[in-house]
Order: structure tokens, then C-alpha cells, then sequence
């Protein structure tokens, strides 16, 4: 009779980790920043159906990277759990805490457990408040553990490498369309040091935005709008003329809602 094959917990954990890290490195890199009105995210997404990032709740975001299948089915019972706990008690009490913790303890299950694989997939939800010392974003590797971010996160196949360009670059108080361009040159960069251009057709851009008047915060950036943020961040980076303040008026306007997905 042969000896059955022993492998240690603690080896066998570093395997399903070394597992799971991989399947999220085949995916592309996503990044969630701060600026002055509230956080925006940013990925390179050529897509227009499967979405990495969704509004959970009225003031909290979800971004992720890796599987699909799987996180799309953690978003929807994040979506589920929010609706339940605003409709039995309040809805104040769902937060971006709460709601890393039932992911925190859902990734964390699937993980140890022997019976099933890990999930290939990393988090971050993302909660807007009403002054900028109240915004909270949280990071949950494939592990279950939570993250605590400030400022700036990358989640993905080149995050170690975006995480260190943001983190020289970022600063407190950007505008929209500073934290945008900075995104979009984060993404760009290679693992070989290299730089790439991401075309804006190509980009998935969704903020929380504080500064608006409806309940929900959550809204996509696409098309014109899109395109007059990248425009207008790239004329003030060359040298020009000062422009008009009929221009600067026409730059800052609201955009028209047909421009906006709402969730």
C-alpha cells in the first residue's frame, strides 16, 4: 500500500496564494484615486459590457481585476447586502467598512478552504464622504485580508509598479482631470520601463462625486466628456495663450446628462 502524498498547510496556502496571484496578474491593471471633489477610477477596459467597476450603494464604488465570472458575482452580493442592511435599518449604515468585511470574510472562506479553489480576483470598494478627510478606500487581495488605502491604489497584473509611480506623483487636492492624466500615464507605463498609449476609447473612467446634488454619487465618465478631460489636461500641459474666460467657462461647464450612465 502506498504512502498517500503529504503536503504541509503552510505550503499548501502559499500554493493556493502563488494560484491565485497569477490568474490576477493575467488581467489588466486598474487604478482608484483621490482628488478634490471625491475618487475616481480609472482601467484600461476595450469592453463595453463586462464593467470593473459598478456603484454599490449611494456614497460606495466597487472596482476589481481578474475573473469576471467571479468577481461579478461578488458584486452582486455586495449589491444584495447593501440593499438589504439600508432597507432593515438605515441608509447610513451601509459603508465601505461594512461591506470590505463581508468580502474580507466571503474571499477569506473561499481561501482556506480545501474543498474549492481561491478566487482569482482583487477589490477595492471605495466610499465618497462629505469632505475629503472622509473618503475611505480599501484593498482585498485574493486572501481576504484588508487594506487600508490612501490617496492612490492599483490593483492588477502591473500594480506593484503603477502603486510606486503613483505614489511619487500623487497629491492631495488634484483636479478631475489631473487625476485622470495621471491615471492614464500610470497604465501606460510597461514592465520594462517602457510607455504605451491607451486611446480613450479603450479607457472605463467612474467617479464618486461629492459636489452632486442626488443621493447616489456614482457616475461613468464616457465620450465627449471623456475626451474634453484628456483635451483639457493636455492643453495645459503645452504651453499656450491664456485662454478666454468665455473659454474657462465653457471648460467647467456641467456636462449634459445624456452624457452620463447612470446605474
Amino acid at each position: 500500500m502506498s504512502t498517500p502524498f503529504y503536503v504541509s498547510p503552510q505550503q499548501a496556502m502559499a500554493d493556493r496564494a502563488e494560484y491565485a496571484r497569477k490568474g490576477i496578474a493575467r488581467g489588466r491593471s486598474l487604478v482608484v484615486l483621490q482628488y478634490a471633489d471625491g475618487i475616481v477610477f480609472v482601467g484600461e477596459n476595450p469592453s463595453r459590457a463586462l464593467h470593473k467597476f459598478s456603484e454599490i450603494y449611494d456614497r460606495i464604488g466597487f472596482a476589481a481585476a481578474g475573473k469576471y465570472n467571479e468577481y461579478e458575482n461578488l458584486r452582486i452580493g455586495g449589491v444584495r447586502y447593501a440593499d438589504l442592511r439600508g432597507y432593515t435599518y438605515d441608509r447610513d449604515d451601509v459603508t465601505a467598512r461594512g461591506l470590505a468585511n463581508v468580502y474580507a470574510q466571503t474571499l477569506g472562506t473561499i481561501f482556506s478552504s480545501a474543498a474549492e479553489k481561491p478566487y482569482e480576483v482583487e477589490l477595492v470598494v471605495a466610499e465618497v464622504g462629505s469632505e475629503p478627510e472622509g473618503d475611505q478606500i480599501y484593498r482585498l487581495p485574493h486572501d481576504g485580508s484588508i487594506v487600508d488605502e490612501h490617496g492612490s491604489v492599483a490593483v492588477g497584473g502591473n500594480s506593484e509598479q503603477i502603486s510606486g509611480f503613483l505614489d511619487q506623483r500623487h497629491r492631495d487636492g488634484m483636479t478631475l482631470a489631473e487625476a485622470l492624466k495621471l491615471a492614464v500615464q500610470a497604465l501606460s507605463r510597461e514592465p520594462g520601463g517602457g510607455e504605451r498609449e491607451i486611446p480613450a476609447e479603450r479607457l472605463e473612467v467612474a467617479v464618486l462625486d461629492r459636489t452632486r446634488p442626488q443621493q447616489r454619487k456614482f457616475k461613468r465618465i464616457v465620450g465627449r466628456q471623456l475626451a474634453r478631460l484628456l483635451e483639457a489636461e493636455a492643453a495645459a500641459s503645452t504651453p499656450t495663450d491664456a485662454p478666454s474666460d468665455a473659454e474657462d467657462n465653457d471648460a467647467d461647464s456641467t456636462p449634459d446628462s445624456t452624457e452620463e450612465t447612470e446605474k
